[in-house]
């Protein structure tokens, strides 16, 4: 970054004061934390393999693709110029280009590929790197990577769907699954009616030989243009999980409908579509009956990519922040060289780190699933839950005080924090709603008392290290050993306190000093407040600034 701004002469006056217009970064290499997180919790090979997709996030030419994916979004085509139903998505160049960039990485795989070797860590630092390229299309890449899960619950259908969805290609085009080079994956399960719900669903299934056909509407339809859906029925049996494909056995079209694209706060260059199955052919996975305990296993998956975007989101807002205010002059100095605008920066930071340290020890956690450690099996079942409940309650704050930093330029379309804003929301209510998230923790709480085992084995490894975090665990103590009926009305806070817990944990075992401490004041200490920017006196605020990068 150039220290002086580039100048130009228009009619009335020279244009001074602002910061160069970014080019080519690198968003591996300039992201320390990052770095760190990886060496500590993946094998070499991560790190090396992310470096590549670092470079290319970071692009000008990457980050242009993002922007007009977002400035032309889908269009639907439901008949061709005869009349013929398509029921078909189209999307501008850019968004097939991000497409892939990520499908022909591996990145919607690499969690299969290498299962249990660190391709967990792997998809989720992906995941972080491209949602800074542009978080909509990511939504494809999580249901393709999740559906895997699922697929193992029959055998005949993991050998028919798998390969495609292990291959590293991207292929675009409507064709019957068998006529294509790789494959992915939608879901289909909320309803008008029921939303979160989902054992209110009135969409039916009827069998019809070997196979079923459903019948019903599908509220919410993720990826209409995915090869297949993982959807939710009724059967005499109960709710049921079926893939449905856009084309049946036979080459015809799936009487799949679109009714249309939502129009949504953000999210733009993804389509999301409410559907019509009429007579739709379909398959059962699992058993009949247990749909929720079948597509669960997709769900545990999407959760903890939902709680990695809000994170990348927050990294591209911190940086498109601090390569302003190291670039922008108010009253005589640049704004970074500002302590209150320092304090704000920094506790952006802080949240940044927080975040990651959280992530990548959940997906650690998946991948230890593979080797059968009990540990790390308990924690699998809890920790996106509490992840994605945080970071997105963090995110909409963040993205507005980034917002700040810039002042008016920020709010513009020509910088991505109106996008940015825009999309916070999205994670936090995919996938289950604040409430519901509260709710399944404490499910998970009840039924599986190993994983309160393995959050205090994970807790208690901090323990001593700092006053605060003693006091917020004593605390946890407290409201654990409540009765269900009193523990419910504070769902909220408990999800909250074990969060930042967690994060506080993690840093003070693996972060600098500067950084561990000072979250643990901001977060967890008598001085803590919802506002960023309020951190306690004495605050290293060069030390953390330095950690940011370029």
């Amino acid at each position: 970054m150039r220290d002086n701004a580039p100048r130009s002469r228009l009619a009335t006056h020279e244009v001074v004061n602002q910061p160069d217009t970014p080019g080519d970064r690198d968003f591996f290499a300039s992201d320390l934390p990052l770095r760190e997180a990886l060496e500590r919790e993946a094998p070499a090979w991560v790190a090396e393999r992310l470096a590549p997709l670092g470079r290319e996030a970071g692009s000008a030419r990457v980050q242009e693709l993002g922007e007009l994916a977002n400035r032309h979004p889908p269009e639907l085509r439901l008949f061709d110029r005869h009349g013929r139903r398509l029921d078909e998505v189209r999307y501008h160049p850019a968004y097939h280009e991000l497409m892939r960039l990520a499908l022909e990485g591996g990145w919607h795989a690499v969690a299969w590929q290498e299962e249990g070797r660190g391709g967990h860590q792997a998809h989720i630092a992906a995941l972080y790197l491209l949602t800074q390229a542009e978080p909509g299309f990511c939504c494809p890449v999580t249901m393709t990577h999740a559906a895997m899960p699922v697929l193992r619950r029959n055998r005949a259908i993991e050998a028919e769907w798998a390969p495609g969805l292990l291959a590293n290609v991207y292929d675009p085009r409507a064709l019957p699954a068998g006529e294509k080079r790789g494959l992915t994956f939608g879901m289909a399960m909320t309803e008008k009616q029921g939303g979160s719900d989902v054992r209110r669903n009135t969409t039916h299934a009827e069998r019809d030989g070997d196979h079923w056909r459903l019948t019903g509407h599908k509220w919410f339809c993720s990826a209409p243009m995915s090869d297949a859906f993982l959807t939710l029925a009724q059967t005499d049996a109960g709710l049921s999980c079926f893939l449905a494909p856009r084309f049946t056995a036979d080459g015809e079209r799936n009487a799949i409908e679109i009714q249309r694209l939502k129009e949504k706060c953000g999210n733009r260059a993804n389509a999301s579509a409410e559907i019509e199955y009429r007579d739709a052919w379909a398959t059962l996975v699992g058993e009949p009956g247990r749909g929720v305990a079948t597509i669960i296993d997709m769900v545990q998956q999407t959760r903890l990519d939902a709680a990695t975007a809000p994170v990348g989101m927050m990294r591209q807002a911190l940086a498109e922040a601090w390569g302003h205010v190291r670039q922008r002059q108010a009253f005589g100095r640049k704004l970074a060289e500002q302590p209150l605008m320092q304090a704000v920066i920094a506790d952006l930071a802080l949240e940044v780190e927080a975040g990651l340290a959280l992530t990548l020890r959940a997906a650690r956690a998946f991948d230890g699933d593979a080797r059968g450690e009990a540990h790390e099996t308990a924690l699998a079942r809890v920790l996106p839950t509490l992840a994605k409940y945080w970071h997105n309650k963090r995110g909409p704050g963040f993205m507005a005080e980034a917002m700040e930093c810039l002042g008016g330029i920020g709010y513009v379309e020509e910088t991505p924090l109106a996008r940015l804003y825009r999309e916070a929301p999205v994670n936090s209510i995919w996938e289950g709603s604040g409430n519901v998230i509260c709710l399944d923790l404490l499910r998970v709480l009840a039924r599986h008392p190993e994983s309160i085992a393995a959050l205090r084995d994970e807790l208690r490894a901090a323990q001593g290290l700092q006053q605060d975090l003693d006091l917020a665990l004593a605390g946890l103590e407290r409201d654990l050993a409540l009765p269900a009926e009193e523990l419910e009305p504070r769902a909220r806070w408990l999800a909250q306190r074990l969060a930042q817990s967690l994060q506080a944990a993690l840093l003070l075992r693996h972060a600098p000093s500067e950084v561990a401490e000072t979250f643990c004041r901001s977060r967890l200490g008598v001085e803590a407040s919802p506002v960023y920017g309020v951190l306690p006196a004495g605050t290293p605020l060069a030390a953390i600034l330095a950690r940011i990068g370029d």
